[in-house]
């Protein structure tokens, strides 16, 4: 006869299959009906394969103008490009106890497996394959990448199921870029999902898998790590050292509290600017799919010839759009 224990835990298992059920469903709805095209412009380059023709935009690169169909129509047009090639993605998912906080539809953990689902949809087919490196701070996980839609799943799971670190953990966002680099793999795109929060010591391994990968930086990011709300005398909890101080947010800590994490927040840009990565910024409090989607359209418009940042510009709060203030994946 089967323990508590054991029926707990297989409760657990069942509501995690469906959690990440309903999030691939989500991601599935929503990028597949606003985005076209292989890969969705987060495979590095715009492609080799020809596809169709497009109105010329200012800032095209006019090497791809199409002249048969600019003279058949008498209008400038473009040949877009299909990246269809064979690719391997690779994950650095950070799951340092600074991830499991979160003040608004959901927490920076959640986010983070939420921003892998996206990545794993938009990379995967056409013989591609995806693994992750997973660093909690008290134990990293390899999984090797696989391709095939069974593969993916077992990916996200894994990546979902595992265990948070004990409060006191520090992260190693390092370390964990260490372990992808060391033995070198084959060229293909890394993408690191982190709040990227503490020292920006991960620099120079980021620098190093550059040389030889694309690179795209998720950062996940709560209000609450950027601003202090007026709520008076409060006890703030560093989960990484296992600190704890009471404060008074007073006017004046609360703007010195938001402009060291500004600061910080520029820091962390400009390293990633500097690493030749893209930088991709999802927020607890906003719709994430479609900031993905404005980072993705923004990429492909930089390939073509127009400017880019590779950052997705910050629209004006409207309110949050996760299923009804929900958690993207449905893990508490």
């Amino acid at each position: 006869m089967p323990s508590g224990a054991d029926v707990a835990g297989e409760g657990t298992q069942a509501r995690l299959a469906a959690s990440l059920r309903t999030l691939e469903l989500t991601v599935r709805r929503r990028l597949d009906g606003l985005l076209q095209g292989n890969h969705l412009g987060l495979v590095p380059g715009p492609g080799t394969e020809p596809g169709e023709p497009r109105p010329y935009q200012p800032g095209d690169d006019v090497r791809r103008m199409d002249w048969a169909v600019t003279a058949r129509t008498t209008e400038p047009h473009i040949r877009e490009t299909i990246a269809d090639r064979e690719l391997e993605t690779q994950l650095v998912v950070d799951l340092s106890p600074s991830l499991d906080f979160g003040t608004a539809a959901c927490e920076k953990r959640d986010l983070a497996v939420a921003a892998c689902a996206a990545v794993v949809h938009l990379t995967r087919g056409g013989g591609n394959r995806v693994g992750a490196v997973v660093a909690t701070g008290d134990r990293t996980l390899r999984l090797p990448a696989r391709g095939g839609e069974t593969a993916a799943r077992e990916l996200l799971r894994r990546i979902a199921a595992t265990p948070p670190a004990p409060e006191g953990t520090r992260g190693d966002l390092p370390g964990a870029l260490e372990a992808l680099r060391r033995p070198p793999r084959r060229r293909g795109l890394v993408v690191v999902v982190s709040d990227f929060l503490g020292d920006v010591d991960w620099e120079r391994a980021l620098r190093a898998l550059r040389a030889r990968h694309d690179l795209l930086a998720v950062e996940v990011v709560d209000p609450r790590d950027e601003e202090l709300p007026d709520v008076g005398t409060v006890v703030l909890a560093d989960p990484e050292t296992g600190r704890r101080r009471e404060v008074t947010t007073t006017p004046t800590l609360r703007r010195r509290f938001a402009a060291e994490a500004a600061a910080h927040r520029g820091r962390v840009a400009a390293a990633l600017r500097g690493c030749g990565a893209g930088h991709l910024v999802l927020r607890t409090d906003r719709d994430w799919i479609a900031d993905v989607v404005r980072f993705a359209v923004a990429r492909k418009r930089g390939w073509s010839g127009g400017s880019s940042t590779g950052i997705v510009p910050s629209p004006a709060r409207t309110g949050v759009e996760l299923h009804s203030a929900a958690s993207p994946t449905g893990i508490r």
